[in-house]
């Protein structure tokens, strides 16, 4: 109760703390690059223009991914980074459960001189849209 008084009082400052809240989730996620829809995703892979890189662990990965997609957890992706030297030249589109990690991984990538994108809204946005899994 009391933190809706102090928000009413102190409307300004709030308003100020969340407008920079946004900006940095804004300006950290904008680091792995930009951010493709599904049906980007799927042109981009059936053009052979781009691959997809799963950074989920493998217990999610094999209950349910994108068909031809790559399992590199995020938390492995600076140890198996070199698996993915043969892509060089297409773009890497980073998935995850709701992209909380594919900025940090995108902009490892950008380091190692590949082209990221993220899949918006993650492998939910996906599976909140029907879209197909391949199951292990």
């Amino acid at each position: 109760m009391e933190i809706f008084i102090f928000a009413s009082e102190q409307w300004l400052l709030v308003s100020l703390l969340l407008l920079m809240i946004y900006a940095f989730v804004w300006r950290e996620s904008s680091k792995g690059g930009p951010s493709v829809s599904y049906h980007q995703l799927t042109q981009a892979v059936n053009a052979d223009t781009g691959i997809v890189l799963d950074l989920r662990d493998e217990k999610d990965f094999n209950a349910g991914h994108i068909a031809g997609s790559v399992n590199i957890p995020h938390s492995k992706i600076a140890d198996r980074a070199a698996e993915l030297e043969a892509n060089l030249g297409k773009q890497i589109i980073l998935v995850d459960k709701f992209g909380q990690h594919t900025g940090a991984v995108g902009k490892h990538l950008m380091g190692m001189g590949h082209s990221p994108a993220r899949l918006k809204g993650g492998m939910a946005e996906w599976q909140g849209s029907n879209l197909p899994l391949v199951k292990k």
